[in-house]
């Protein structure tokens, strides 16, 4: 039950940061806004390696933090950049499918096709179809294909690194985290020399990253304590659920709308997810 609910939290946290990261990236140079808040989430994570020595278990822990980073450097960016151009009521539930990446990596090791993953693995895709198809086909600003394709690398980015970062936490939490942060600084980083830009930011705008910082590390904090005590499938589902919160504050807030056959896309993602959540948890 604490690793559930610990999940969900982590859930939450991610969902009001990835609308938080869509809406500020529409007016902040993207670069700025990733660079900045993961400045804050390095800061906030650095005091764990008081009580908890970095240096047990730390080579299994260091690389898979390493690889994760990678993963979510990508990830983010990609999904910031597609709920900035895009609709979030579309982008955001085909980020949830990051949860087949564990799926599939304990289906290739060993694991049975039972039907209701089955079921979910198909309503799930179908649904993404749904929600993405008029996305496509339309050519105005804000739609289009890049906007989807942005989600789906999102969506492979955070299913790699929640595997990584499970994996790892299974050896050390605050090695895997610490690396895993100072992964992602560093790409961004390098990002930001690339393109020649210095990051800038004041008033609402700095205060919205600094709590995308914030909400990024409690998300990974709790995803990875909670991977520690409850199995790792039921967790990765649980903590794919955030696109609810960014559709909802999408909707709610910023006013989008859908078609109809986008909600039933919508409707039809998070069912599968649930699908598959419920055949993973037994």
């Amino acid at each position: 039950m604490a690793g559930a609910i610990l999940a969900l939290l982590a859930s939450a946290f991610l969902g009001v940061s990835d609308f938080l990261g869509g809406v500020i990236s529409r007016r902040v140079a993207l670069v700025t806004v990733l660079l900045l808040s993961q400045v804050v989430a390095t800061l906030a994570i650095l005091p764990r390696m008081l009580w908890e020595s970095p240096l047990d278990n730390a080579g299994p822990a260091l690389f898979w933090g390493i690889v994760g980073g990678v993963a979510t450097a990508v990830a983010v960016s990609s999904l910031f950049k597609a709920l900035a151009i895009g609709t979030m009521g579309v982008v955001a539930p085909i980020t949830s499918l990051s949860v087949l990446v564990p799926v599939i990596v304990g289906l290739l090791g060993g694991d049975q096709l039972s039907w209701l993953l089955g079921i979910g693995l198909v309503v799930a895709i179908v649904g993404t179809v749904l929600a993405s198809g008029p996305e496509v086909r339309t050519r105005t600003v804000g739609h289009g294909p890049k906007p989807i394709i942005l989600a789906i690398v999102a969506a492979i980015g955070f299913g790699v690194a929640n595997l990584s970062v499970a994996l790892g936490s299974a050896f050390n939490v605050t090695t895997t985290l610490v690396s895993n942060s100072l992964t992602v600084l560093v790409v961004y980083v390098v990002a930001a020399l690339l393109l020649r830009q210095v990051p800038k930011a004041g008033g609402s705008a700095l205060v919205g990253i600094v709590a995308i910082g914030l909400l990024g590390f409690a998300a990974n904090l709790c995803f990875a304590v909670a991977s520690t005590i409850a199995p790792l499938t039921v967790v990765a589902v649980l903590a794919s659920l955030y696109p609810v919160i960014t559709v909802l504050l999408g909707w709610r807030i910023l006013g989008e709308h859908l078609q109809r056959i986008q909600v039933l896309g919508v409707i039809a993602v998070f069912l599968g997810v649930a699908a598959i959540a419920a055949s993973t948890a037994g």
